[in-house]
């Protein structure tokens, strides 16, 4: 299995692709990711049985490079206890889930889950990731898609959508997003942190 699988995983070396794997055991999911380590940004999300593995497109990781750095400003200037768990492997085998959040954030020291996860999200389909989310008990879920977040909150029947952060309630959503998408990063986040300063 491995070794096909490595044959098609030529085709996602280029673009944002998907490849979906049904009636994978989590023996198998776990010896792939461990196998597939080596491939750089390779994404793959484990759902009761069924394993998406995703190659992210530049533009992909550019705004998940860019909302980090925006976020990570903002904490150093409001002077929060943020800890960044970058885009590590979460792993639960008795809800036989597993994925790696394009970024995610631990408030203080890290914890066994983020507090926050980081979904950028530029095409349609795929594993529901809320469903591995809830499995993994992770807090709070954002989501970056059509220029604007969504922030989920995990409550007891599960996932609900807020208008804000329940970790960060003065962080102003709206705003940060405007800073995503300017083409430098850097001078992105120097006008972010402007807006601090000024107020």
């Amino acid at each position: 299995m491995t070794s096909n699988l490595v044959q098609q995983l030529g085709s996602l070396s280029t673009g944002e692709q998907r490849l979906i794997l049904n009636n994978v055991s989590w023996e198998q999911y776990e010896t792939l990711r461990a196998t597939l380590d080596d491939i750089p940004g390779l994404r793959m999300t484990y759902l009761e049985g069924t394993l998406e593995i995703m190659s992210p497109s530049p533009e992909h990781e550019v705004n998940k490079k860019a909302i980090a750095r925006l976020i990570e400003i903002y904490a150093l200037e409001k002077d929060i206890d943020l800890t960044g768990y970058g885009s590590t492997t979460f792993r639960k085998q008795a809800k036989a889930r597993g994925l790696e959040p394009d970024e995610c954030y631990c408030f203080g020291e890290l914890k066994e889950v983020p507090d926050i996860a980081i979904e950028v999200v530029l095409s349609s389909g795929g594993i529901h990731k809320l469903s591995v989310y809830q499995g993994l008990e992770v807090p709070e879920v954002w989501f970056w898609q059509n220029h604007q977040f969504s922030v989920y909150r995990l409550r007891q029947e599960g996932y609900e959508l807020i208008p804000r952060s329940e970790f960060l309630p003065e962080l102003d959503l709206s705003i940060l997003a405007k800073y995503v998408k300017f083409p430098s990063q850097t001078q992105a986040v120097k006008a972010y942190r402007d807006t601090f300063r000024q107020s």
